[in-house]
């Protein structure tokens, strides 16, 4: 063997031995998490006393060019089951649409009803949420804040179901789990839900039952108001200000809960651009919380195995970049390599680490159903597109995580919402928000690599990874067409949308209570 042969097969074996401690975490939560069988485990869905007495609360709804939303979210809020007296609502609103106007309106009619509401708005937006979550805490009366993006919708026992969590005075945040008011819609929100239901049933869950930190998710959560304070408040300095705060506070030693019994409706985004925005903010935000926040982590009086656990969790983005390095630059050459030698020696590699490094997702997300549901059955059949589709992300997140890594700056891109107009009118207000389809022409590209990759190998009969092009090839077809073709008809959609259309909003006017909220 040759010594560039011997260099190429170094660095493959290396990138996907770390790909497999990254499928092997996973299987180690999965396992973990069954375990608890966690929506009936005492530490996690046991009975909640009822209030004894009612704390103030401050409910916060911050948002920006909601229009489709606006009014649901703060009419959910105006029916929980909690004393007027006792609840501050601040509906933290960025816009530079009309949306202004419809919270104005929904903000006057409440407070002729006696509520105590008000509408915070900015002369910019500097620091997006996390800026505007800042601003108004000066403002804040409550002991407890509790927080929802625009497109939740919370029961109104929410307060009343999650307020008793905080007997402990150390409890900082009590995290709710979401669910999805759109989850059928298409195919990638069912894809979405299948990747969502892992991280709830799975990772929070086992996060909080072994000790280990884990985050408030940015919404559907209460946070006791010293807590936020003695961690330094809400800081714009990454994308992902939940994560930042959640370890800050933890790091001072607040404890969180999370209540996977505890259900939060909420709207996933229904198409590809959308989607991939929002993958962008998470991937890079969680690296900018890694470089800000890791070795703070690893010199804290934390438990080790707590130390570990924020380390997967932190740098779980990279494992994209290794996953696109390794396939693009290595897996072929390493083939032909071993083709050459006349034998495959290392057969007994390759199967392994496709079990650790593929098969093992596939488990993490059905053990997520598992848990949630009793039954997988359902699922079995889009386990190949859904990962296909977390291959697809590999260009998009792993842009993130390079942005993140070298300190390049972007804003706060939001993730459009359709609520409760037309799909057409929503995809034309999304125009604005993805408009970079070099990324998706790139996937389109990549996925024709990939095809000609995956017709070398059958030829040559290399079978081994045959599965691993195929999940390529179809993943970048996907994520890249997808994207396109939602491109085009947002493009023809607002050439010829009508302005009543576009603006599809419910009437308001003279105050009427025109509830949104859909009946259970």
């Amino acid at each position: 063997m040759s010594i560039s042969a011997a260099i190429i097969l170094s660095i493959h074996y290396s990138l996907v031995s770390l790909l497999c401690l990254y499928g092997a975490h996973r299987i180690y939560h999965s396992i973990a998490a069954r375990k608890f069988n966690h929506l009936n485990d005492s530490r996690t869905a046991s009975p909640l006393k009822p209030l004894s007495t009612y704390p103030k609360v401050t409910v916060q709804a911050p948002m920006f060019n909601e229009k489709f939303v606006a009014a649901r979210i703060i009419d959910a809020i105006a029916k929980f089951n909690y004393p007027k007296d006792k609840l501050q609502i601040q509906v933290i609103d960025d816009s530079t649409d009309e949306s202004v106007e419809i919270v104005a309106e929904r903000v006057a009619y409440y407070k002729s009803l006696g509520f105590d509401i008000s509408h915070v708005r900015r002369t910019d937006r500097s620091g997006y949420k996390a800026g505007a979550l800042a601003d108004a805490m000066p403002d804040v009366k409550g002991e407890y804040i509790a927080i929802f993006d625009a497109d939740f919708i919370p029961h109104p026992d929410f307060l009343e179901r999650s307020l008793p969590l905080f007997e402990d005075e150390k409890v900082g945040l009590v995290q709710s789990r979401w669910t999805y008011l759109n989850s059928r819609k298409n195919q990638l929100t069912r894809l979405q839900t299948v990747m969502l239901d892992a991280h709830f049933g799975i990772e929070q869950v086992t996060r909080f039952t072994k000790g280990t930190f884990f985050n408030f998710n940015g919404t559907a959560g209460i946070w006791r108001k010293e807590t936020i304070d003695d961690a330094g408040g809400w800081k714009s300095d990454t994308l992902t200000e939940d994560t930042d705060l959640s370890y800050r506070a933890q790091i001072k030693g607040w404890k969180f809960i999370y209540r996977p019994d505890i259900e939060c409706p909420s709207e996933i985004p229904e198409d590809m651009n959308a989607f991939k925005v929002q993958q962008h903010r998470w991937a890079k935000g969680a690296i900018e919380v890694m470089r800000k926040l890791l070795p703070t982590v690893w010199a804290a009086k934390i438990p080790f195995k707590a130390k570990v656990e924020a380390t997967f969790h932190l740098t779980a983005n990279i494992s994209y970049l290794l996953m696109f390095a390794d396939s693009l630059f290595f897996l072929l050459p390493t083939v032909h390599i071993r083709e050459q030698m006349g034998y495959n020696p290392l057969i007994w590699l390759d199967l392994p680490i496709f079990a650790f490094a593929s098969l093992s997702h596939a488990y993490f997300f059905l053990c997520g159903q598992k848990y949630l549901y009793g039954s997988v059955l359902n699922k079995l059949a889009i386990m190949p597109t859904l990962l296909a589709t977390s291959i697809g992300l590999g260009v998009n997140n792993g842009r993130a995580v390079i942005e993140a890594l070298v300190g390049y700056k972007t804003g706060f891109a939001r993730t459009p919402k359709s609520g409760d107009t037309s799909e057409r009118a929503a995809l034309a207000d999304s125009y604005k928000t993805n408009s970079q389809n070099w990324s998706s022409y790139l996937e389109v590209a990549l996925g024709t690599l990939y095809t000609a990759f995956l017709i070398w190998a059958v030829a040559k009969t290399y079978w081994v990874v045959v599965p691993f092009l195929t999940l390529f090839a179809l993943g970048f077809f996907y994520t890249g067409i997808s994207s396109l073709r939602e491109s085009f008809k947002r493009n023809k959609d607002v050439a010829t949308i009508l302005p009543e259309e576009q603006y599809n909003i419910p009437d308001y006017s003279n105050g009427s209570n025109k509830v949104l909220i859909p009946a259970e």
